[in-house]
């Protein structure tokens, strides 16, 4: 076997080391893009895929509990009507009775008890204002 100049195995070796750089070169950019994106997505206030998924599982049984509720408040409400006496229209030919209330006398206005008029005291009398002589 002829051996192989030097120059191709320098060539191989720059080769082999600009493969090795550039590997670390897209795992620096593809970290780099990682982290833009992530900080994108927590600017923009999103969220992932589990969380919403585990969100709506829960606004599902939430619903789903509701309209059990809800059924279940109309049951005890028509029960409770049945229970309670319906008052009914009365026939032409059954009597009705009405009471007769006399109204109250209305209040008289500004009417105060009369302990009120004779504990108030009565007015100081004041002396006439003397008017300064002109001069």
């Amino acid at each position: 076997m002829p051996e192989r100049p030097k120059f191709f195995d320098d060539l191989a070796g720059v080769a082999g080391g600009a493969m090795s750089a550039f590997a670390g070169l897209r795992e620096e950019l593809t970290a780099a893009a990682r982290a833009r994106v992530d900080e994108t997505v927590r600017r923009m206030d999103l969220i992932k895929r589990d969380e919403f998924e585990a969100m709506a599982e829960l606004a599902k049984r939430t619903r789903e509990q509701l309209d059990k509720l809800e059924l279940r408040v109309a049951a005890l409400e028509g029960k409770a009507a049945a229970e309670t006496p319906v008052a009914h229209e009365p026939m032409a030919h059954e009597p009705v009775m009405v009471a007769e209330v006399a109204p109250e006398p209305a209040p008289e206005p500004f009417d105060l008890p009369a302990s009120t008029h004779e504990t108030l005291p009565e007015p100081p009398v004041l002396p006439p204002a003397e008017t300064p002589p002109e001069g």
